[in-house]
């Protein structure tokens, strides 16, 4: 347990049981060449760069990950391949056959991070010095198990994120009956202050526990918004993800949806 701790990049027999399947099938190669790196080995070296924040041509290869671009590549490839969205749902569909979830409440907030240069999703933020930067947004239920995440500009207002990230919420079955996706209640700070968006929680069923704008700092949400923020600093735990070096937004969002996926899957091994 102590080797696993002090290298989180190893990928467990349980979790590689959970990813194995969800890969895309490799083609066939074009051309006599070095054999194919093995997708575990890959997938190892893409977990070294999400928790150490290396540069991916710095990937030391005396680890057996493969190169830099290898790792690079299967990271695009599967997230295109959308691997970590069904991971994510697998994993929310056994906390929930456990009565794990906890779908009273849900907490909504972002974090804003720099980037190191302007791209997609990279904008000069306010406030800032008109340096670029993104958000991440992100949607937890009341223990603070990542339900959605989103990136987008740095200068783009929290409450845009409100309606996707609802959205983004996968219909997690796990239960005799209809699969959920929707909370009771939905807590979020001032930012989200405006009838507009009330209006479209209750449409939706959901209860807008919204903090209004004026109102001193500790009024009395803080102590359920807590989870939302240490989610977050679990997030940003992953060294790849405080700061943005990618200039391809799907590269940074593979990232973000492999991290959720590893934050969800500490959840589900609490169980054992």
């Amino acid at each position: 347990m102590g080797n696993r701790q002090s290298r989180p990049w190893i990928v467990s027999d349980e979790l590689w049981s959970l990813v194995e399947p969800l890969l895309p099938k490799p083609g066939p190669k074009k051309a006599e060449g070095r054999p194919r790196v093995p997708d575990r080995q890959a997938l190892c070296g893409i977990l070294f760069v999400l928790h150490t924040g290396i540069q991916w041509e710095y990937l030391p290869q005396e680890l057996g990950f493969g190169s830099g671009m290898t790792c690079w590549r299967r990271l695009a490839a599967w997230n295109e391949a959308g691997v970590w969205d069904q991971l994510h749902q697998l994993l929310l569909n056994e906390l929930r056959s456990k009565g794990r979830l906890d779908w009273e409440r849900a907490v909504i907030d972002s974090s804003h991070i720099r980037a190191a240069r302007r791209g997609p999703k990279a904008d000069p933020a306010p406030g800032d010095r008109a340096r670029p930067g993104s958000k991440h947004h992100l949607i937890v239920d009341g223990q603070g198990i990542p339900l959605a995440v989103s990136l987008t500009g740095g200068n783009r207002n929290d409450v845009t994120q409100l309606k996707p990230l609802l959205d983004k919420i996968p219909a997690v079955a796990g239960r005799v009956g209809r699969p959920r996706r929707r909370p009771d209640a939905l807590l979020a700070d001032r930012g989200y202050d405006h009838h507009k968006h009330r209006r479209l929680l209750w449409q939706r069923g959901i209860r807008p526990v919204i903090a209004r704008r004026g109102e001193p700092h500790g009024t009395g949400l803080g102590i359920f918004r807590y989870v939302v923020e240490r989610t977050i600093a679990w997030l940003h735990g992953f060294r790849r993800l405080r700061i943005r070096w990618e200039r391809r937004d799907d590269i940074h969002e593979a990232f973000l949806g492999l991290a959720t996926c590893l934050i969800t899957h500490r959840h589900v091994q609490r169980l054992c």
